[in-house]
């Protein structure tokens, strides 16, 4: 399966095949690697054996839908979104005006599972705004520019069909 990972603002490919043995290979941005993992019971901490190197690491679930790793002391939040979702999230932004309304649809049929802005918040452009749960994946709709949310047409648990209006967002004010 396809992902792509973003760590410090750095967006890499990583492809994922479970072999016949019960390991993975991973590949990031086309380079094999032989990984293995176990999680310890109890406690946030997976023993990863990378290319026949041990390693412990910390994952945290964060309320983003992001994850926290830490790793050697030093800690990195990381998004991963599989290639649909993806496409998604390109479906929902891609068209976006410079100026105007601006306004969010939802490009296939789902659920209303959160709401992550207010009428009259103001945003930043990449800014989390709506998700909406379809076939079992939570997809989180981003702004594709900075404006101010002018209206929600919906609210938690609504079902919406593809095209349905989720917000409006209106340039923001200077």
């Amino acid at each position: 399966m396809k992902y792509y990972v973003t760590v410090g603002g750095v967006e890499r490919q990583v492809d994922v095949t479970r072999d016949s043995k019960g390991g993975v290979e991973v590949s990031l941005d086309g380079t094999a690697h032989r990984v293995q993992w176990s999680p310890v019971p109890g406690t946030p901490l997976i023993n990863l054996l990378l290319d026949g190197e041990s390693w412990t690491v910390a994952v945290q679930r964060q309320e983003s839908g992001n994850w926290m790793l830490g790793l050697v002391g030093e800690r990195s939040e990381v998004e991963a979104v599989d290639e649909t979702t993806r496409r998604i999230r390109a479906l929902g932004t891609r068209r976006a005006a410079r100026t105007g309304p601006q306004a969010i649809h939802a490009p296939m049929p789902g659920l209303v599972v959160r709401i992550l802005v207010r009428e009259g918040q103001e945003v930043q452009a990449g800014a989390a705004l709506v998700v909406v749960e379809a076939m079992k994946m939570e997809n989180e709709f981003r702004a594709a520019r900075s404006g101010v949310v002018a209206s929600l047409a919906v609210r938690v648990g609504d079902a919406v069909e593809k095209g349905a209006l989720l917000m409006t967002l209106t340039d923001a004010v200077k």
